[in-house]
């Protein structure tokens, strides 16, 4: 490889990285992930790609520093950031412990790494995995989500059973359709496999691909429903937050624009807005 592609590879290599470290912010960043004397436990994502900040950086990965739960990045105040915010002689922890990919079979062994990091606060948001199947059939059985949050949950309560948990419904993804099967752009790249139990066909208005979109709509709601009543039963340490995530309206300027399906920084801004007012740490 001739020496002038190297550098220019090794120039858009650096250049990636910073955007995913937050553009070239200026300015002190948190500590993350070691303990500080008198401080509290800190606070620990659990969930998906959502929860990584997956996509709000220029490449289709994660990038933590933008999530709206533990991100110490500049772009997004985090649920994180405002803890710190709040009380500046106390230095919080920040663990990301959410997976892209993930379904809510996996939010167990995600509360036992939040148990060891030994945290007070813990976001969850899971689900949109358990219903972006291929299809509808292959979508996780209603019963079956709501088990397997409450194995998450149970691990929590037991290992760290003054931790405040906050858990967040899931976003409209019937809206993003809605907003985005127009857009050229969104539907090229939904082509590629983003959510296809939603979005594939996106343009096509037969009888079929409306109950296909219906039936979606539906079992989002039931997921949302399942965390409510999980979380009621968690007992007074854990908040829902009420559908409030759920009824964001989001528009196209809040995803990125390579899968136009994940939040993009400003859409994490929002939906740490959106949780932050619902969590009750903010009185």
């Amino acid at each position: 490889m001739p020496r002038r592609w190297i550098t220019t590879v090794a120039c858009l290599l650096a250049l990636v990285a910073l955007a995913c470290e937050g553009g070239g912010e200026a300015g002190p960043r948190p500590t993350r992930g070691t303990p500080q004397p008198g401080g509290s436990g800190g606070i620990a994502a659990l969930g998906d790609s959502i929860s990584t900040g997956f996509g709000s950086c220029l490449v289709l990965t994660s990038c933590e520093r933008n999530s709206w739960s533990t991100g110490d990045g500049l772009r997004v105040r985090s649920l994180y950031r405002r803890l710190l915010d709040r009380d500046p002689d106390v230095r919080e922890r920040a663990y990301n412990h959410a997976r892209p990919g993930a379904r809510a079979a996996a939010l167990e062994e995600q509360a036992r790494a939040a148990v060891r990091d030994r945290v007070d606060h813990v976001t969850v948001l899971i689900g949109a995995n358990d219903a972006c199947r291929s299809s509808i059939d292959d979508m996780t059985p209603v019963r079956q989500f709501r088990a397997d949050v409450d194995r998450a949950l149970r691990t929590l309560r037991a290992g760290r059973p003054k931790a405040r948990v906050l858990v967040v419904s899931i976003p409209d993804l019937h809206r993003l359709w809605e907003v985005g099967h127009t857009d050229k752009r969104a539907v090229r790249a939904w082509r590629h496999g983003v959510c296809p139990s939603l979005l594939a066909d996106a343009t096509s208005n037969t009888p079929a691909d409306r109950a296909r979109r219906t039936a979606f709509r539906a079992r989002i709601n039931a997921y949302n429903s399942q965390l409510a009543a999980a979380c009621k039963a968690y007992g007074s340490r854990c908040r829902y937050d009420g559908g409030a995530v759920h009824r964001v309206r989001f528009t196209l300027d809040l995803v990125n624009q390579l899968d136009w399906f994940h939040p993009n920084a400003a859409g994490q801004g929002r939906l740490a807005d959106v949780a932050w007012d619902a969590s009750g740490l903010a009185g």
